[in-house]
């Protein structure tokens, strides 16, 4: 009796699963991360960036500076991320990636206060440009800061979860500025700086302790990594994407308004849409890249994108437009956690050399970027105002990036 006492309490205890309380530590440490990257992102790139374009008429109106003034100001954000890709990795060595993304939080925080008040064109040009280096800054470092402590099957998940924020920058510069400016231009600079000190010190504590150890430099011994044919190609994919984005990306809202004749207000709708599709766009394409492989993935979405971008030269009834909007503005962050997934897989096993490719291929992106926006911005000058060549040149430069992967996929399986 009493052996069998014992036996049914022995059986009644729940089976302990070996790791499992370990593992659901590591898991919320996981999205802990995932949200600070999250966080970093909505402030360096999405509110930094996207918040500027609703000003603009504000800006003009209240005759802080003149409209062409005002085109070098926003150029000076692209320079700024150029400058920032380029020097991320340097900063980072000196002080640590993790001080480095909490300083550029704080700086791109400070640069909206700054904003608050047209001191003079230098000094709004200067706080324009630090604005988009904390954004280059924080996409080369924020995701080579978390995506060591995730594992590799949830990669594509959490890259996507990070930059969802750039996503929410969009949706928030069509949603969150216009309810600003109703309390006034220099309330609406405060109400960003604000929003962006809230996040930056939400953020602050939730970063991977370990990431600045990992910012060490490698061995002098250590072997110079030779990037292979298919990490130069992705490079310059990646660089060609970011082509395609500029048409939907600067001339979208000017297309809608005044190329078609409905007006800024169903402009604006197109880009909350716009806004909406960046949002879902990096958790669904890192979702597909886990569970497809990140190759298969980057052909699919080059596709797909390709398709959405050249719709508005087939047609511009409602359907298409909305459809067009939703999906290129899914890939203008989406296309992020696939590329830094498919870095992964083709540099396995060497994270300080992850890391340098991704900040080779955010200045190609930054590089290709900044020249597609001056040039379609000449194209359009000189053609008269014709949009629809700007969205057949995007759509033509997402396929050459489609043709590239494909036509090396051929040659590799030739050799094989």
């Amino acid at each position: 009796m009493t052996e069998l006492s014992a036996g049914t309490k022995h059986q009644s205890r729940p089976h302990q699963r070996p790791g499992s309380t370990s593992q659901q530590t590591t898991s919320r440490k996981t999205w802990r991360y995932a949200v600070a990257g999250l966080s970093a992102s909505l402030v360096g790139l999405g509110l930094a960036r996207f918040s500027y374009t609703p000003l603009i008429p504000a800006l003009i109106a209240a005759k802080w500076f003149s409209a062409s003034d005002v085109v070098y100001l926003g150029a000076a954000n692209l320079a700024g991320y150029l400058a920032g890709a380029l020097a991320a990795r340097a900063v980072a060595a000196r002080v640590g990636a993790v001080n480095a993304l909490r300083a550029m939080m704080l700086l791109a925080t400070l640069s909206f206060f700054a904003s608050s008040t047209p001191v003079s064109f230098m000094w709004f040009f200067a706080w324009r440009f630090l604005s988009g280096l904390t954004g280059g800054i924080i996409m080369v470092l924020a995701a080579s800061v978390i995506l060591p402590h995730t594992s590799p099957a949830r990669r594509g998940i959490v890259g996507g979860v990070i930059f969802a924020g750039v996503g929410l920058g969009v949706a928030a510069s069509g949603t969150l500025v216009p309810l600003l400016l109703q309390q006034g231009l220099q309330q609406s600079w405060y109400g960003l700086g604000v929003l962006s000190a809230v996040l930056t010190l939400a953020s602050w504590w939730n970063w991977p302790a370990e990431a600045k150890a990992a910012t060490a430099p490698e061995p002098h011994h250590t072997k110079r990594h030779r990037a292979s044919p298919a990490e130069r190609a992705l490079l310059i994919q990646y660089g060609l994407n970011a082509v395609a984005l500029v048409p939907h990306m600067v001339f979208l809202v000017d297309f809608v308004a005044r190329g078609l004749g409905q007006g800024i207000a169903a402009g604006s709708r197109y880009w909350v849409l716009y806004g909406l599709g960046a949002i879902v766009g990096p958790l669904v394409t890192g979702q597909l890249g886990d569970r497809s492989g990140f190759g298969p993935a980057l052909r699919a979405a080059f596709l797909i994108e390709a398709a959405a971008v050249l719709l508005p030269t087939v047609s511009t009834a409602p359907v298409s437009l909305i459809v067009s909007s939703v999906v290129v503005g899914g890939f203008t962050p989406g296309i992020v956690p696939l590329v830094l997934g498919r870095i992964h897989e083709l540099v396995p096993h060497a994270s300080e050399q992850q890391r340098a490719t991704w900040s080779h291929a955010t200045t190609s992106f930054a590089l290709f970027q900044a020249a597609a926006a001056y040039g379609f911005s000449w194209i359009y000058a000189n053609t008269g105002g014709d949009y629809l060549v700007l969205f057949a040149l995007g759509g033509g430069a997402v396929v050459l990036a489609l043709a590239i992967d494909l036509g090396l996929t051929l040659i590799v399986s030739r050799r094989s």
